[in-house]
């Protein structure tokens, strides 16, 4: 199944030196560098997004977050979606991390609920889960974290 992804900004709320503004070249427009990969990039405010970009208020009180981040109603969105650098774009959230009964991680699940475990036993608890959470549910998360945790595990 596709990632979609749910703009909670969860993933980019500690990213704020991930991404420097070098320079800004223009009204929307920024010479910016990726500081996991050195690599410089150009970026421009995506134009739908402008008008969430010029309010600095929220990017003031979060300082730690991706500089390019903003909120929009119930959404954290990136204003340069369309120019973001590649390790922003193939990015993929965990919105569970699960552990055993000696607190060692076994397994991560993503935000389209795919499970990334190496452990046969998670592996087949989560198929048994599955066989009756829809992913399109909106509390099959709260579903599978329940059904973990039931079976003794511990989820973060």
């Amino acid at each position: 199944m596709a990632f979609t992804c749910r703009q909670c900004g969860s993933c980019c709320m500690y990213l704020g030196d991930y991404i420097v503004i070098e320079k800004q070249t223009g009204p929307f427009s920024f010479e910016c560098s990726s500081v996991s990969t050195g690599t410089p990039f150009s970026a421009e405010i995506d134009p739908d997004k402008r008008h969430l970009f010029s309010d600095r208020s929220w990017i003031d009180a979060h300082p730690t977050a991706c500089r390019f981040l903003r909120p929009d109603g119930g959404l954290i969105r990136c204003t340069i979606h369309r120019d973001s650098p590649p390790q922003c774009k193939f990015y993929r959230c965990v919105v569970m991390r699960v552990f055993d009964k000696s607190g060692r991680q076994v397994g991560t699940v993503t935000g389209t609920l795919a499970l990334h475990s190496d452990d046969p036993d998670l592996r087949t608890e989560y198929d048994e889960a599955m066989r009756s959470i829809r992913d399109s549910d909106p509390d099959a998360e709260e579903r599978l974290q329940d059904f973990f945790e039931r079976r003794g595990y511990r989820t973060g």
